[in-house]
């Protein structure tokens, strides 16, 4: 059973009972070019999913009908415990990989992009994972899990870990030590040093209690949030494309055949020496931090909103309708709504604005 397509409406309610929260305490973690470009990059996520039809599914079947070595029970409460287990488990490993190995970084990367923490980051999801994401979660099915089974711990998964992407819940107590919380995922979304590949459990931070990636949250240190290499961009094309287009530069531009390869299965931010001496990148100053931002208009932030809300309504409506329509007809609804998402990136950049703002020393 797929848990998301239920729990949606819940998701957006608890966005605007947030939104109302910050201002209420004096706290709003929302801006809305960001949480808008957040929004945009789940929603293309999911249309990613109707366009193309992942072989990772294909790969699960033929695993559980002919090589699976133990069949689980979905009417035995142990079996579901211990399937849960089994697939926090898988997806730690997917999820340290994820930012340790450069290749796995580069679909993974959209979900860390922003600089702002709230549910509405819980949202922003890579369009590009469902071409390799699987692949360490096959172990789930040699193990005899079947796919109802998956299906819906996976999406049940995915539901739990919504609600941590808040600065507004504080430390849980003795729950911190093996549940991971709002804290512990602000710990992995932050960008300062002592926190950086740190606390990767989606469910269980216990995994990363046993592997040594823990961190606690210091709560006397501000957090900052976002990439070491800012991205400053609302494209959300580019969001999705960006480390792999610096990996196929970075290659094309390495002298040594061995280092082009090497960027293939490197680990995240390597890159070959001469091409390093040559391109240098420039990390985010976290002493003089400030966040993408450029300048709109009250009448542009309002078209931004209204034409966000029409993308919304539009994007609700085909997902309702999206099972009576002809593949044709979905991608076509699919192409649209990615063309009105990137219009709203266009419009956020306000890339006068962005110009200037750079040129003040402001890197993001």
């Amino acid at each position: 059973m797929n848990i998301i397509s239920y729990a949606t409406p819940f998701f957006l309610l608890a966005i605007l009972l947030e939104l109302a929260w910050g201002w209420f305490r004096k706290n709003n973690t929302y801006r809305l070019n960001d949480s808008v470009n957040s929004l945009s990059l789940g929603m293309l996520r999911t249309l990613s999913k109707i366009m193309f039809i992942g072989i990772g599914a294909v790969v699960f079947a033929k695993v559980e009908n002919q090589w699976a070595i133990f069949s689980f029970d979905k009417s035995l409460v142990l079996h579901w415990i211990a399937a849960i287990l089994i697939y926090d488990f898988c997806y730690y490993w997917f999820h340290r990989i994820s930012h340790e190995r450069q290749f796995f970084w580069g679909s993974h990367v959209v979900h860390h992009q922003s600089e702002d923490y709230n549910l509405s980051t819980a949202l922003r999801q890579t369009g590009t994972g469902l071409f390799a994401t699987w692949i360490f979660f096959v172990p789930c099915f040699l193990l005899g899990i079947p796919l109802y089974m998956f299906i819906t711990i996976s999406t049940g998964h995915l539901v739990y870990q919504f609600w941590i992407h808040t600065q507004h819940i504080p430390k849980l107590g003795f729950l911190e030590w093996f549940l991971v919380t709002p804290s512990n995922h602000r710990v992995h979304h932050a960008q300062n040093a002592r926190y950086i590949d740190k606390n990767y459990g989606g469910l269980l931070i216990i995994w990363d209690r046993m592997f040594g990636t823990f961190a606690e949250e210091d709560e006397s240190e501000e957090i900052i949030y976002g990439l070491r290499t800012a991205l400053n961009s609302w494209n959300p094309l580019w969001a999705n494309v960006h480390v792999f287009v610096g990996m196929f530069r970075d290659a094309w531009r390495a002298e040594s055949y061995r280092d082009k390869w090497a960027m293939l299965f490197s680990r995240t931010g390597w890159r070959p020496s001469d091409v390093a001496l040559k391109y240098p990148i420039e990390k985010t100053d976290l002493t003089n931090f400030h966040k993408y931002n450029p300048t709109l208009s009250s009448k542009a932030k309002v078209m931004v909103f209204l034409y966000y809300m029409m993308m919304l309504g539009f994007f609700m409506w085909f997902m309702a309708n999206v099972g009576s329509m002809s593949y044709m007809y979905q991608v076509g609804g699919a192409l649209i709504m990615t063309l009105f998402a990137l219009i709203l990136g266009v419009v956020m950049n306000n890339r006068k604005s962005s110009k200037v703002f750079l040129k003040k020393g402001n890197t993001g």
